[in-house]
């Protein structure tokens, strides 16, 4: 019997609908922040303009006061795996690798999404690999978000591609099941076997969310408590 903190909400089609609406607000914002990014560019930039952005798109930012959370946006850079708070004194260099993640609430429902986008034309080879590695794996993992499949199979998906190319998935973070709430059950490992985890049903949504290293899996919490 699940305990309703752990119990999976699967939503109607209307519902669905409103989730979209949040996508496809988070997805405008991810838009022009890819396209502000270059050398000189602070990360503080790219937050204030999405905060702008999101409340002219009739929204809610959905981090900021998360737990205490500062920020709209997470912004890491390079090393950084998840959850860098934009700062004034953090300007992109030509060669870095910036992800920016965005959520947002309307109507209720919340979407959530991220995106790793180079600093000029001049990546570094194993850079421009692994960027191009972790985007391959989370369409691998989208393959397997289907009815009779389990979250094993979403996360297994995932691993395979990415340790075939010698890169290594975190295990101290992973994805989430997303609706009214920003996290739901079920957690979403990328990383696992078929058959491991909850059963995929209808009306299931679910945040998919590699996260992936050159050299190991491990990951550490800066002093800042958040990246």
């Amino acid at each position: 019997m699940s305990s309703g903190e752990d119990r999976i909400i699967r939503k109607s089609p209307e519902e669905i609908e409103k989730m979209r609406r949040s996508g496809k607000i988070v997805r405008q914002v991810l838009n022009r922040l890819k396209g502000m990014v270059a050398a000189g560019v602070t990360t503080m930039d790219l937050e204030k303009t999405a905060e702008k952005l999101i409340a002219e798109l009739g929204a809610t930012p959905a981090f900021k006061g998360y737990f205490g959370y500062p920020c709209v946006l997470c912004t890491s850079i390079n090393e950084e795996i998840v959850h860098g708070i934009p700062s004034e004194k953090r300007a992109l260099k030509t060669g870095d690798i910036v992800s920016i993640d965005c959520g947002v609430v309307c109507d209720g429902y919340y979407g959530d999404a991220a995106i790793t986008v180079p600093v000029g034309e001049d990546l570094a080879a194993e850079l421009k690999k692994l960027l191009e590695v972790t985007e391959a794996s989370l369409y691998k993992g989208i393959e397997q978000a289907k009815i009779g499949n389990t979250v094993g199979h979403v996360g297994s998906a995932i691993q395979k591609h990415v340790e075939a190319n010698g890169f290594s998935v975190v295990r101290d973070f992973v994805g989430h099941g997303i609706g009214t709430k920003l996290h739901e059950p079920p957690q979403i490992p990328n990383f696992g076997k078929k058959g491991q985890g909850a059963e995929l049903t209808e009306g299931m949504v679910l945040a998919i969310e590699p996260m992936v290293n050159s050299g190991g899996p491990e990951a550490r919490v800066l002093s800042d408590k958040w990246t």
